[in-house]
């Protein structure tokens, strides 16, 4: 399964629109803001989908892969 090369520049681009850490890439926010997040409920729509995919990219150690697409694009 080939990884959808759009969606990652996306991810990759995504800041976050709020809260403490508004206006930070969402690559750039700790694995706990984002397993908080997994215990309470990630927002609705095209930001909870963008976090859930971060927190499973964090958890799995997958952060570099990110870190070369914001380089790249």
């Amino acid at each position: 399964m080939q990884p959808d090369n759009k969606y990652l520049i996306e991810l990759a681009r995504a800041k976050m629109p709020f809260g403490k850490y508004k206006g930070r890439y969402l690559i750039d926010l700790p694995e706990p803001y984002y397993t908080w997040f997994r215990q309470k409920g990630f927002p609705q729509g095209k930001l909870g989908e963008q976090m859930q995919a971060m927190y499973e990219i964090k958890v799995n150690g997958l952060e570099g892969l990110i870190r070369e697409i914001q380089k790249r694009y």
